[in-house]
């Protein structure tokens, strides 16, 4: 499945509906869709899913700190083979999406 993210402040936000669902329940939905967000509601929104990247973003730092140094290189060629992409990284069009429709006062709609 794939989700698509709508408002009229920015492109719309294609993702795997995997990665949508969890990025919703970050930031306080259901994890329904369709659905929407109010244009009142996205700060709140973005403060929470920001707030939880950046925690997951530094509890997946201090792993690759005590892990070895070949188990931290396989993980980087990974990354580099395209293998493996954090819920950070495809969060990242998704927060600009609502930043700029909370800057426009624009609602935010997602579906199918």
């Amino acid at each position: 499945m794939l989700v698509t993210f709508r408002t009229s402040a920015y492109s719309d936000i294609t993702m795997f509906g995997n990665a949508a669902v969890s990025l919703l329940k970050i930031m306080g939905m259901s994890g329904n869709v369709p659905g929407a967000i109010m244009a009142e509601d996205l700060p709140d929104a973005i403060a929470k899913l920001e707030s939880e990247l950046n925690s997951l973003q530094s509890d997946s730092e201090a792993v690759e700190q005590d892990a070895p140094q070949e188990a931290t290189q396989n993980a980087f060629d990974e990354q580099d083979n395209g293998a493996v992409i954090g819920l950070d990284k495809r969060a990242g069009p998704l927060i600009s999406l609502l930043k700029a429709a909370a800057s426009a006062n624009e609602n935010v709609l997602w579906d199918h």
